[in-house]
């Protein structure tokens, strides 16, 4: 018996992502300061004026997502979007650039090794990005000193170092052909920060006048990166960290499945980082049946959470290919609730979309997605 294409699971996974890519761009993007061949995600919808409030790395996070709609149109045939979404990509480079003041960085090492990962993603997909790169790259090394026996500094005042930092940098180490600095970052994370009795990475380690203290407080957006860099880096302690990352983000995370959330603002973004990397883990040929299965029902669980709480605009029009405009809730849970008006929340909502699409296409080609 032929499955129609309506019931086909990559297709229904497809028409997701597309239907939240189409609505987070037509709603929430702009030209900044309407200068051509630039592009940006304003913060609200509908968007304030010229004072509005610079999230550096939402933007980070806006770009990395429209990496995977490149991916995702590409694997689907669809060249020319594919090729459209690239182009907003590489004007969202541009237009994060201009409003950062003509620089790449900024105080925040999380946040520059958001983007570094994003731009690193983008360049394997397009060319270009080379001189961000390089300047990321310098600014993160900056920051991994022996202070505290090792770690990353969270920003420019150097009195935190932190999972929200030294997760992504880690990955993007591994990734940029440095992994033996990728390796100490995450020893120091496992040394450090992971709680002995969930499993769990917690938040950071202040110093204050030459005193330690733990910052105990757990997000799941600060597990996604260190999962990613343990599958990157491999190897027999790696993998079976990672194995055991997953069961615990299963066990304290979540609720029959579905991820928990974290409301909106900042912690709109947190669960959607974490899809993007327990989609690799999904993926992996590397780790145990068990695991991957667990991270895929994760991913693709919370994402059918996330499309059953949609809402649609009718006075916002339909834009190309017929889709409504949506609006997806803040999270799930008690995090659910229907204002769809920050670009954070409905990032995530994306995010997570573009993650469970990966995991029911099943894409296992580097290319493809083993850099998610």
């Amino acid at each position: 018996m032929l499955t129609s294409r309506q019931d086909d699971p990559v297709h229904t996974a497809d028409h997701r992502a597309r239907a939240a890519a189409e609505s987070v761009r037509s709603r929430f993007g702009h030209r900044l300061f309407g200068l051509p061949f630039t592009h940006l995600g304003a913060v609200h919808h509908p968007r304030e004026g010229a004072g509005s409030p610079w999230h550096y790395w939402w933007q980070a996070h806006y770009l990395d997502v429209l990496v995977d709609e490149t991916l995702r149109e590409a694997g689907q045939g669809s060249s020319r979007a594919a090729d459209r979404s690239a182009l907003t990509a590489r004007r969202l480079l541009r237009g994060i650039r201009l409003r950062n003041g003509l620089r790449w960085t900024n105080s925040y090492y999380d946040d520059m090794a958001w983007l570094a990962l994003a731009v690193d993603r983008l360049a394997q997909v397009r060319d270009g990005g080379g001189r961000a790169l390089a300047s990321l790259d310098r600014a993160l090394c900056s920051a991994h000193t022996p202070d505290l026996g090792g770690g990353l500094y969270w920003n420019s005042s150097r009195d935190f170092k932190n999972t929200p930092a030294t997760g992504p940098a880690a990955l993007f180490f591994a990734r940029r052909g440095q992994p033996e600095r990728a390796q100490e970052l995450v020893d120091w994370l496992g040394e450090r920060l992971r709680d002995g009795a969930t499993g769990l990475y917690l938040d950071g380690i202040r110093v204050n006048a030459g005193q330690e203290t733990v910052v105990p407080d757990v997000y799941t957006y600060n597990q996604g990166p260190v999962l990613g860099a343990l599958l990157e880096l491999g190897g027999t302690t790696n993998l079976a960290d990672a194995a055991n990352l997953v069961a615990a983000v299963d066990s304290q995370l979540a609720s029959e499945g579905v991820l928990l959330t974290h409301g909106a603002g900042d912690g709109g973004l947190f669960t959607g980082i974490l899809t993007r990397y327990l989609a690799l883990a999904a993926l992996s040929p590397l780790l145990p049946d068990s695991a991957r299965r667990t991270a895929a029902t994760l991913v693709t669980a919370t994402a059918d959470d996330l499309w059953s709480g949609r809402s649609a605009n009718p006075f916002e029009g339909r834009p190309g290919g017929g889709l409504d405009l949506l609006s997806f809730p803040t999270g799930t849970g008690e995090s659910a609730r229907s204002d769809g008006a920050q670009l954070s929340t409905q990032l995530q909502a994306w995010m997570i979309l573009e993650a469970s699409y990966r995991v029911t296409a099943g894409a296992t080609c580097p290319a493809a997605d083993g850099r998610g």
